[in-house]
């Protein structure tokens, strides 16, 4: 539609934007006493010397309205453009279970989630993955191919200090435990840290009893995790150990030291100088330190020697917390300096718990997920047995975590109230599954399974449409183009968004037009029948893109 609109003002602007720039111009009104879409005047104010007022009014009296267009208004600096009803009305015929996918055909490797393998994930890791789950959701949906990648951080310090106080016994529920234990203890003795980066030069060095030491501990933290994070219908495609890319680190520090901007400090660390980079701004002494004064490597260069393989494989996406801004900006800058190319980055901030704040594992203020898990497993149970409807709990559960992570936009901070995401009625993930739920009813109660509502069934278009029905026809056919934005921007949100304003229209359709058996006849109920399947399978596309089940019945 903006496509015709666009070749309609080319032709009545005479050559003073391109049809690209035009349609790229076009809004679509918050209002619909506003106009179906709306062109803003006033990028042409100056090359035709009027204002954009008269711009507008010039264009409203010079165009004549011709399907589908079925009127134009000048109001203030926009010219207002009216879509004829039945052209919008008609596209939703045409909606089936594959709508709003694309045909891209990229080939993108993302990498998200990455948590220490060292405990059980707690709730503010989990945004990690529940946002690269949806982007990745979102880029199939798209066409690409997208493969999905864990970094098995398995030769961290962290997994060092395990092992100093790791029993063979010990089960995936007892790291936590012992890492808080072990965290505390190298705090307070400086000669057990000492015994931590001796077990890291023994590993680099391919120890043989470290090594597996090493693995084990790793290996029962990755299968728990994955095990968890499975539950929640989140998959990875590779994992990729740190300990791949010890010898390869190794070759990173000679090209970096032909660079020139490689010193030894005065702790006989080699670090490399990052000033002159615009780093100057953001810390006091812009320098990435690579090596111990031992010489074993940092994590740093071995994720060079991880990312630039990445990197050959296709276009790149990582998603990191936003703590880890400044240290992607050194990472970036140190792949400037060795001319390879670098990811694209998606930042997302912290998950805060209402009476709990921010998470640590160290100290052991953490919400593990699989505890919380079960406690909105808890809640969502007792919900549904308040309401007396049917539902599977789990489903509402994860539905009401990752639709509360999802609905901010990335960079803005989230608290988790467990009450108010399990709410039926609000902003939530239960309440756009109830909103589905509903509509699979109505199908039912008319007797028609969805089978029977095929795109190509014949439907005759009512001769006018009220304004429920119209808002909720434009809402889907918004759905295409949220998508493309979403996928565009790596940002899940404007997809979570979307769902509760089409579930909000769907609803104000429903309490307000009769289908079954509507007063209009039965042209007019095959019609609405159309649309609220139409509406099911949107939301269902668009639920798929969160991670977020539906429920036929709730």
């Amino acid at each position: 539609m903006k496509k015709e609109i666009a070749k309609l003002l080319e032709k009545e602007l005479k050559g003073k934007l391109t049809k690209e720039e035009i349609e790229a111009l076009i809004e679509t009104p918050k209002s619909q006493d506003l106009g179906d879409f709306s062109f803003p005047c006033f990028k042409l104010s100056s090359a035709l010397k009027k204002s954009p007022v008269e711009i507008a009014k010039n264009l409203a009296s010079n165009i004549k309205p011709k399907t589908p267009i079925s009127s134009v208004q000048a109001v203030g600096p926009y010219l207002n453009i009216f879509v004829s009803r039945e052209i919008f009305a008609s596209e939703i015929l045409h909606i089936d279970e594959g709508f709003g996918k694309g045909k891209n055909k990229e080939k993108i490797l993302l990498e998200h989630t990455s948590i220490n393998p060292n405990a059980s994930p707690h709730v503010g890791r989990t945004r990690n993955a529940i946002i690269g789950d949806s982007v990745k959701r979102i880029l199939e949906f798209l066409g690409n191919a997208v493969e999905t990648h864990y970094y098995v951080n398995d030769v961290s310090k962290q997994i060092a200090m395990l092992a100093l106080n790791f029993k063979p016994t010990d089960t995936f529920e007892k790291l936590l435990s012992r890492y808080i234990e072990i965290s505390k203890k190298v705090k307070e003795n400086p000669e057990l840290e000492k015994q931590v980066f001796e077990l890291l030069h023994k590993f680099e060095h391919k120890d043989k009893k470290t090594t597996e030491l090493f693995k084990k501990i790793v290996d029962i933290a990755i299968a728990g995790q994955k095990n968890i994070l499975s539950s929640i219908g989140i998959e990875y495609d590779y994992f990729d150990y740190e300990s791949r890319y010890i010898d390869e680190a190794k070759n990173i520090l000679k090209e970096l030291e032909k660079t020139g901007k490689l010193f030894v400090d005065r702790e006989n660390r080699q670090v490399l100088d990052q000033k002159l980079t615009g780093l100057e701004v953001k810390m006091k002494s812009p320098v990435l330190v690579l090596t111990r004064n031992d010489g074993t490597g940092l994590y740093v260069l071995r994720d060079l020697a991880y990312t630039i393989e990445k990197c050959k494989k296709g276009r790149n996406i990582l998603v990191l917390g936003e703590d880890q801004k400044l240290y992607f900006e050194q990472l970036k800058e140190a792949l400037k300096l060795l001319n390879k190319p670098y990811p694209e980055v998606v930042h997302y901030s912290f998950v805060l718990l209402k009476d709990v704040g921010k998470m640590s594992t160290r100290s052991g203020e953490v919400v593990l997920l699989e505890d919380f898990l079960s406690e909105a497993l808890k809640k969502a149970s007792e919900e549904i047995k308040k309401r007396k409807t049917k539902g599977d709990a789990k489903k509402v559960a994860v539905a009401a975590i990752k639709y509360s992570m999802l609905r901010n936009s990335n960079e803005k901070n989230i608290t988790f109230d467990m009450e108010n995401s399990l709410n039926f009625e609000g902003d939530t993930g239960p309440y756009l599954q109830y909103s589905y739920a509903r509509a699979s009813s109505i199908i039912k109660k008319a007797g028609k399974s969805s089978n029977k509502l095929k795109a190509k069934t014949k439907v005759k278009i009512p001769a006018s449409l009220n304004e429920k029905e119209t808002q909720l026809i434009k809402k889907i056919l918004d759905f295409p183009k949220i998508v493309k934005e979403a996928g565009e921007k790596l940002n899940p949100s404007l997809i979570a968004n979307y769902s509760f304003e089409l579930s909000q229209a769907f609803n104000g359709f429903y309490t307000s037009c009769k289908v079954i058996g509507a007063d209009e006849g039965k042209d007019v109920e095959a019609f609405r029948l159309k649309l609220v399947d139409s509406f099911r399978k949107t939301l269902k596309n668009s639920l798929y893109l969160l991670g977020i089940e539906v429920m036929d019945e709730m």
